[in-house]
């Protein structure tokens, strides 16, 4: 099968099975949704997810953020790995939105990724779930079945975002982005599958019996 042919197959197979897409993140605003992208580095969106209403009850907006000092941020979200260094991003995050962008969240890649413990994978989920710019975060899922489904070598999250982008046309990224994180979740795990297991890499590979080895995000 030709490389357009599985890009193909990956859009109807996914758009079949997740019609809807809804952002795995509770979050009610742009400035709760960035907060709780940047607190799911290394953590699962289930566990942001349990903490993060009692922090939203404390800094429902970047003034009342700001407000809150570091120890009482990190106390809200100790359960959450690498907890201290975000509880400091979070704190400085907000006074920066407030200092410099009028209390908004700014809709641009290069004001984002300004921020602290803002990288580019959070600025494009912020861009594309918030703003509907298109964007193709890229998380260990998409990396790892983006190899798996033969559409990059995986040599970098970089080369994998370039290599997807240039393959799907942009009007799906918003929406295919969430759609292989949750394929790669149900079906296609590290563990579950080695792509030689589950529905799309059988479709896609039929003849293949060794399992890929993937690069790490």
């Amino acid at each position: 099968m030709r490389k357009a042919e599985r890009v193909q197959v990956v859009l109807e197979r996914l758009n079949h099975r997740y019609p809807e897409t809804p952002i795995p993140l509770d979050h009610s605003d742009p400035f709760t949704l960035l907060i709780a992208v940047l607190l799911s580095a290394q953590c699962t969106d289930k566990k942001v997810n349990e903490v993060t209403p009692a922090l939203f009850a404390a800094g429902q907006t970047p003034k009342a953020m700001a407000s809150l000092d570091e120890t009482e941020i990190w106390s809200l979200i100790r359960q959450l790995g690498l907890a201290k260094t975000k509880a400091k991003h979070v704190r400085r995050l907000s006074e920066l939105l407030l200092s410099e962008h009028d209390g908004a969240v700014p809709d641009s890649f290069q004001a984002l990724e300004a921020l602290p413990g803002v990288g580019h994978k959070t600025a494009s989920v912020v861009m594309s779930q918030a703003f509907g710019v298109p964007a193709f975060p890229v998380d260990t899922h998409i990396h790892r079945l983006a190899q798996r489904w033969g559409l990059s070598n995986g040599l970098s999250v970089a080369a994998t975002e370039r290599d997807l982008k240039r393959l799907f046309p942009k009007k799906h990224w918003n929406k295919l982005h969430l759609q292989i994180i949750f394929y790669g979740r149900e079906f296609c795990s590290a563990r579950g599958c080695d792509g030689t297991v589950c529905p799309i890499c059988r479709e896609l590979f039929p003849l293949r019996r060794k399992p890929v080895i993937t690069r790490k995000a």
